[in-house]
């Protein structure tokens, strides 16, 4: 198994690498990213650590996870004075096991956006061509490490904001079961969708990191006991079993699309292409259908459930209790100011929609209704893994989209293949993205989706996959 972890630990070991090079070659690499692609909020001074599995090795860490007296503002000027009291767990645990900061990096604003262009330092861009997108909501996080800035970075997945940006920037983005990492001091998008994860360049070190930061907490009542759960042991021990996934043919055929882009067909040409080659590692995929209105409702079910609950957790953000304070007389004129003038249109559109569906009125046309529609999904996803190992599915239409607005519309005919990866929040599955190529010279991805808790069986799927394409730990250039 490939691993750029265990390569630096080796090399401090053996004495080819110190402590004092590493920092500073790490931090050489961060000022060069900044410059480059925006990828930071804040950058921190690197600190030796005395003992720990990751003991010495340097990370980056998503504005929205909270870390005692280091600023943290969720990219959003309503927080960009903001100094937590507290530390989160997953920075916690991290901090045990001698891992170290050496920044905090940019998102789209509370994790509410898919760009990586909403945040209040400014966009992020692609490592691979500055004119793209990174994607979001996990850009600065995606864009650092696939630049090879830091081995790993931790994100948060609501919707796709770990596996998406993975895609587009060539890397492996792993959110695990809903629950199996703790999102104490983690700031809550929409919290019965909200996960945390991370992202690599290979699917060992996804595990390596996930099975320290793992676990029941007792500060987070939706976490669970995971500890029979061993990710690295699973890819060391693995047997070469067959293996049976399936994909839905409504996204994978072409003849579904009425104006398949150029950059669609090679997506799907390379989809069919990793069918064939897995065939020859005993990798079964078959075709599956789901009814092409349970496929369509998904962007639409997204958006009421996520934006209700990002109603109601970004509704202590009043200017009051933290925040600029806006200077009036009047406490609702106070809030209305703080919050015209410290959120991003983007944001302000997803709370106006929130707020509408949670009307008395709209309850049950939009919001009940949704969640109806969310358990068919999962229902239906149950009833597939009784016979699959895992979904397997491109992570979008094409290659990462450009940062010009007007060139990077998603049309109606591809808005499913851009938003089913949704599913994997909507029923807390375990989900993993890994590279699959290129297109137009930029790396595309494929993502793997399995039953709640099967993350030992999903990541082994990812790890012979990984090889067989032989992209593990490639950074944005196509070095490796």
């Amino acid at each position: 198994m490939k691993s750029e972890i265990l390569k630096i630990k080796e090399r401090i070991q053996n004495g080819e690498l110190t402590v004092q090079d590493l920092f500073q070659n790490t931090m050489k690499s961060v000022l060069e990213n900044q410059e480059k692609c925006n990828s930071f909020v804040t950058i921190l001074d690197p600190l030796e650590t005395s003992s720990g599995n990751l003991q010495n090795i340097p990370y980056a860490l998503k504005d929205n996870i909270s870390t005692k007296g280091i600023l943290t503002t969720g990219s959003s000027n309503t927080l960009k004075n903001y100094i937590p009291v507290y530390d989160a767990t997953v920075y916690q645990k991290l901090k045990e096991v001698g891992a170290v900061c050496i920044g905090k990096t940019v998102m789209d604003e509370f994790g509410l956006g898919a760009t990586g262009t909403t945040g209040h330092t400014g966009v992020v861009k692609n490592p691979w061509d500055e004119s793209l997108q990174a994607g979001g909501s996990s850009a600065g996080s995606a864009a650092c490490v696939a630049a090879g800035v830091v081995p790993f970075a931790i994100g948060t997945d609501t919707g796709d904001s770990i596996r998406k940006p993975a895609a587009y920037c060539g890397i492996v983005g792993y959110k695990p079961t809903y629950g199996m990492i703790s999102r104490y001091g983690v700031y809550p998008f929409a919290s019965s969708l909200d996960h945390v994860g991370v992202l690599t360049r290979s699917v060992y070190d996804a595990a390596l990191v996930v099975d320290v930061i793992k676990g029941k907490d007792e500060k987070d009542m939706t976490s669970f006991d995971s500890s029979s759960i061993k990710l690295v042991d699973a890819l060391n021990n693995q047997k070469k079993e067959p293996k049976k996934l399936f994909y839905f043919k409504e996204l994978v055929h072409i003849d579904s699309y009425e104006n398949p882009s150029e950059e669609l067909k090679q997506t799907l040409k390379q989809f069919e292409e990793l069918k064939e080659k897995a065939s020859e590692l005993g990798i079964l995929i078959c075709e599956e259908s789901l009814s092409r209105e349970l496929l369509e409702a998904i962007p639409s079910v997204y958006t009421c459930i996520s934006c209700a609950e990002a109603t109601s957790n970004l509704s202590n953000l009043t200017g009051i209790i933290f925040g600029p304070q806006e200077e009036s007389s009047d406490v609702f004129e106070m809030i209305k100011e703080h919050r015209t003038k410290g959120f991003s249109p983007l944001i302000k559109r997803r709370l106006v929609i929130g707020s509408y569906v949670l009307q008395k009125e709209n309850q049950e046309k939009y919001f009940l209704n949704a969640q109806r529609v969310r358990n068919l999904i999962v229902q239906k996803m149950n009833a597939f893994f009784e016979q699959y190992d895992a979904l397997i599915l491109p992570c979008s239409e094409r290659e990462a989209k450009s940062l010009n607005p007007k060139e990077s519309v998603t049309t109606s005919d591809t808005m499913v293949l851009e938003n089913h990866m949704a599913i994997g929040n909507f029923g807390g599955f375990p989900s993993i993205t890994i590279p699959n190529g290129f297109v137009n010279g930029l790396p595309i991805g494929v993502n793997l989706t399995a039953k709640v808790k099967d993350d030992e069986n999903l990541l082994q799927i990812a790890a012979r996959l990984e090889e067989m394409l032989g992209l593990c730990g490639q950074v944005a250039g196509g070095k490796k």
